[in-house]
């Protein structure tokens, strides 16, 4: 299900979806459905209104849509209160686009360059929403819950990401001693 909330024209917004279309099938998706939204100011909890939101649910329902796919970049919190709301997987155009890229990526520099910038597209979207997976006690002396799973996740996406770069300044050293031997 196609969805687009702008300040722009209903001209503009569909020419976009067209678009948005093309890349969903690009990524192996069909369109069950489309809606678009004209707003002088977007919502900052759903970036729908509230009717159009239950619209959005009808319509999902009515097309038996699985994922909801947004035209425009929606931040963390409206990504998780439309995933609660709707009980579908929402995307915006970003991680589509990411998603296409990871499944064309065929040498080993292009696959480390998708994968550094999912983890930086997700590094701010994480979310933890149980202290029951913090780690048992603090450091010194004991006080405090210690780390809470999303600090350990975080810390594990940017050690990942920090070994991802070394691989690529290791791969473009490779290949510049590669090509100065080929000349």
């Amino acid at each position: 299900l196609l969805v687009s909330v702008s300040t722009d024209s209903r001209k503009v917004q569909e020419t976009s979806l067209d678009e948005l279309a093309e890349l969903a099938s690009t990524a192996g998706l069909s369109v069950a459905g489309r809606m678009v939204q004209r707003v002088v100011k977007k919502n900052p909890k759903f970036i729908l209104g509230k009717g159009k939101l239950a619209d959005l649910e009808v319509l999902a329902l009515q097309n038996r849509a699985g994922l909801v796919l947004f035209d425009q970049e929606l931040s963390p919190a409206q990504m998780r209160n439309l995933a609660e709301v709707t009980e579908r997987r929402v995307l915006d155009r970003t991680q589509l686009i990411l998603d296409i890229f990871a499944q064309h990526a065929t040498t080993r520099a292009g696959k480390l360059q998708v994968e550094m910038a999912q983890l930086k597209y997700t590094l701010p979207r994480l979310v933890g929403k149980n202290k029951a997976l913090s780690k048992l006690m603090g450091g010194i002396g004991g006080r405090g819950p210690g780390e809470t799973k999303l600090e350990l996740d975080r810390r594990k996406i940017r050690t990942r990401l920090t070994r991802l770069g070394n691989e690529l300044k290791t791969l473009r050293k490779q290949r510049s001693h590669a090509r100065s031997r080929r000349s």
